[in-house]
């Protein structure tokens, strides 16, 4: 029987972030892998976690999207689970990597910094909140 082997949750959280910083830029998997000598395939199964980073690796891919090595560990989980501030809340969940790293997460981070007046960013938040009770009540009910 093949088992199929669960990718590292390190390898998931770098090349998720990978994925963000190359997203944050507007760059392309293809683009990526042109400048690593790569094709998008393997940008695709680096980003996903399938196929670990290696060092010179990610030195490259820092490099190619303008970051320190230290970007792709950012709120990495630590080994036992456990942020590296011991029991204190992860500063980065992974919620907030895996929305990030989407387009439309991205898109709206983008947009709503740009929003100057603290009253304007309240009142869009307190929209989405709304929104997603909103969503949740139409689930339950389905």
């Amino acid at each position: 029987m093949l088992v199929k082997k669960t990718p590292n949750p390190i390898d998931v959280h770098v090349g998720s972030r990978v994925r963000m910083r190359r997203m944050m830029v507007g760059m392309s998997q293809e683009k990526l892998g042109e400048a690593l000598g790569l094709t998008f395939q393997q940008i695709q199964k680096y980003e996903k976690g399938a196929n670990r980073i290696g060092a010179s690796r990610l030195h490259q891919i820092a490099t190619a999207l303008g970051v320190q090595i230290e970007f792709f560990y950012e709120g990495a989980p630590s080994a036992a689970g456990a942020t590296q501030e011991g029991f204190a809340e992860d500063p980065n969940p992974p919620y907030m990597t895996d929305f990030l790293s989407t387009a439309d997460g991205l898109q709206l981070m983008r947009a709503f910094v740009r929003v100057r007046d603290a009253r304007v960013r309240k009142r869009v938040v307190d929209l989405v909140e709304a929104l997603a009770e909103a969503d949740d009540a139409l689930g339950e009910t389905k």
